[in-house]
């Protein structure tokens, strides 16, 4: 049993422009969107993990907004050090495995997001879990946790041995359509991703992201059908230099990682 102080889930705690997605599973009205359906295969062995998707703004409906999102609503993200052996750079929400001690995935959520970002947990209202994702390379079975920030606290980088950046993404951000896109890599994998504040969303953490913005009353229209290589994005996102179309699909080029949160 954890010795923090626990906060139940409250779905009726949540601004009236964040209840859609607390009442409602993440969708995929395009197809497009590997992530939400991966379930871990039977009788496999798992290891439990979850992670906190944490919303942020006013607790007023902007009237004059689609979905009424205000006009400081956001998310917290984080990126992973460059450093690190697995996820190197990786954008993911707050979290990370289970400990025994843990009361179960709300707990692991705000521990890890506390140890990760120096939030302060009594701020935070959970409101809702999903049902678990599984992460193939890691065998992790992942619960996302949505939170309101009712009463936000300073984050930053507490590790910079296991993050480079803690960031509060405008959602307004999130849902422009010139910042959606999929990305698709030559092993198979393709799904949708952002670009936002000088990072790449790709994977489990765009995966969610998108399967919420679906079912939010916020999305605005954006073009599925762009499709990008995920290693020419990266390089790009990471270093801002257009490669001119040089390398196309399927031609040989230094691999990034594959593995995803």
């Amino acid at each position: 049993m954890s010795f923090h102080l626990q906060h139940p889930l409250n779905p009726e705690a949540a601004p009236e422009w964040l209840r859609a997605v607390t009442r409602t599973l993440p969708a995929d009205p395009n197809r497009v969107n590997p992530v939400l359906n991966r379930r871990s295969p039977q009788g496999s062995k798992v290891r439990p993990a979850a992670v906190l998707v944490l919303f942020g703004g006013s607790a007023d409906s902007d009237p004059l907004a689609v979905g009424g999102l205000p006009a400081d609503a956001d998310v917290l993200l984080t990126q992973r050090a460059s450093t690190m052996r697995q996820h190197s750079g990786q954008v993911a929400f707050p979290g990370g495995a289970a400990d025994p001690e843990d009361d179960g995935p709300v707990d692991t959520a705000l521990r890890e997001a506390v140890e990760e970002t120096g939030l302060v947990r009594s701020g935070v209202q959970p409101l809702a879990t999903l049902p678990e994702i599984f992460i193939p390379p890691s065998g992790f079975d992942v619960t996302p946790v949505l939170a309101y920030w009712h009463d936000p606290s300073p984050v930053g980088v507490v590790d910079a041995a296991e993050a480079e950046r803690v960031v509060r993404v405008p959602l307004r951000d999130l849902i422009d359509p010139d910042n959606r896109f999929q990305v698709r890599h030559r092993a198979g994998y393709q799904g949708p991703a952002f670009e936002v504040d000088g990072m790449l969303v790709w994977g489990f953490t765009a995966g969610v992201l998108a399967g919420l913005l679906a079912v939010s009353g916020w999305e605005i229209e954006w073009d599925h059908h762009d499709v990008r290589d995920l290693d020419v994005t990266l390089t790009r996102v990471a270093t801002g230099v257009e490669n001119d179309g040089m390398i196309e699909f399927g031609q040989h080029r230094p691999s990034r990682e594959m593995g995803e949160r």
